[in-house]
C-alpha cells in the first residue's frame, strides 16, 4: 500500500511533463492521454526496486508507449499506401513566427514543436522524432534516449540532428506563409470595420464563398461593417478571428487563402467545439510598439 502511494504521488507530481511530452510526440491529445494512462497502468504493474529518479523512469515509460504508438501507426500507413490519401489539411500550430514578434508571438515561438510542425513530424520516423522531441524539448541525455529506441548515445544524437534540420527547414517555410496569412487577415477585419467594400473586393477571391454567400461582391457585401467585435487572434496556432460579446467568444472565423486571396471563410459558432479551442488574441495593427 505504501509503495502504491509513492507511486501515486510520484506520477502525479510529473503528470503535466509527461503529458506535454507524450502529445509532443504523438501530436494528439487523446492519443497523449491514452499514453499517459498506458504508462500508468505499466507503472503499477513494475516494482519500483531502487528508483533514484522517478522523473527519468516515468519518461522513459512514456517514450516507450509512445514509440510504440509511433511504430503502430507508420505500419497501419504502410498497409493503407495503396489507398488515395485523404484531402490535407491546413497545418494547424501553436506557433506563428512574425517579423516583429509580440509578447505573445514569443510564447508561442517557444514551443519548437507545435501542431504546425505536426506535418513535418509525421515524415520522421519513430526513433528520430523521438530522439528530437526527448533531447530538444524536453532536455533529455542522449545517453537516456539512447536505450529507449535501442540505439547509442551516438547514434541517438545523429538522429536528433537529422530531425532538427527538417524541422527547421519546414518551420522556415511556414514562418513566411503564416506571416502573410495574418497580414491577410488583419486586412479583412480593418476593412470590414470601416465598410471598405473596395478594399474587401481586393482581398477576396471572385469565387469567395462564405456558406451559403458566394462570390466576392456578395461576401464583400455581407461582411462590410459587420466586423467591429471581432478580434485577430491565433487559433490552435493558425491566423484567424474571434467574435466576442460581453467577454465570452461567440464566433470563430477560419479563412482559407490561396495565392494572396481569401477563398473561403468558415464561421464556427458551435460552443463546445469554441471550448476546445486554443485561442490567444493578437494586437491589431500598430498596437504592438505601444
Amino acid at each position: 500500500m505504501a509503495e502504491h502511494d509513492w507511486l501515486s504521488e510520484r506520477f502525479a507530481e510529473h503528470h503535466d511533463r509527461l503529458h506535454a511530452m507524450a502529445y509532443r510526440m504523438l501530436g494528439s491529445p487523446a492519443e497523449a492521454e491514452d499514453a499517459v494512462q498506458e504508462a500508468w497502468l505499466r507503472v503499477t504493474r513494475a516494482g519500483t526496486g531502487q528508483v533514484e529518479n522517478p522523473g527519468g523512469w516515468l519518461t522513459t515509460i512514456v517514450a516507450r508507449v509512445c514509440l510504440n504508438l509511433l511504430e503502430a501507426r507508420r505500419n497501419r500507413r504502410e498497409e493503407s499506401a495503396g489507398a488515395l490519401p485523404p484531402e490535407p489539411a491546413e497545418p494547424q500550430a501553436r506557433i506563428h513566427p512574425t517579423g516583429q514578434a509580440s509578447p505573445e508571438d514569443e510564447a508561442l515561438l517557444a514551443d519548437s514543436v507545435g501542431v504546425a510542425l505536426m506535418v513535418v513530424l509525421d515524415t520522421l520516423t519513430p526513433a528520430e522524432r523521438l530522439a528530437f522531441v526527448l533531447h530538444d524539448v524536453f532536455a533529455v541525455s542522449f545517453g537516456e534516449i539512447g536505450p529507449v529506441i535501442d540505439r547509442s548515445p551516438a547514434a541517438a544524437r545523429q538522429l536528433a540532428s537529422r530531425a532538427r534540420r527538417r524541422v527547421q527547414g519546414a518551420a522556415g517555410a511556414s514562418q513566411a506563409a503564416r506571416s502573410a496569412k495574418r497580414d491577410i487577415v488583419a486586412a479583412f477585419l480593418a476593412a470590414s470595420r470601416s465598410g471598405d467594400f473596395a478594399a474587401l473586393l481586393e482581398l477576396l477571391d471572385p469565387d469567395a464563398v462564405v456558406g451559403e454567400v458566394r462570390g466576392g461582391h456578395a461576401v464583400a457585401a455581407f461582411f462590410a461593417g459587420r466586423a467591429q467585435a471581432a478580434r485577430l487572434a491565433l487559433v490552435d496556432g493558425v491566423p484567424a478571428a474571434v467574435w466576442s460579446h460581453r467577454g465570452l467568444r461567440k464566433a470563430v472565423l477560419t479563412f482559407t487563402v490561396d495565392d494572396g486571396k481569401i477563398t473561403g471563410i468558415a464561421i464556427d459558432t458551435d460552443p463546445d467545439r469554441l471550448r476546445d479551442l486554443d485561442i490567444v488574441l493578437l494586437p491589431a495593427a500598430g498596437e504592438e510598439r505601444r
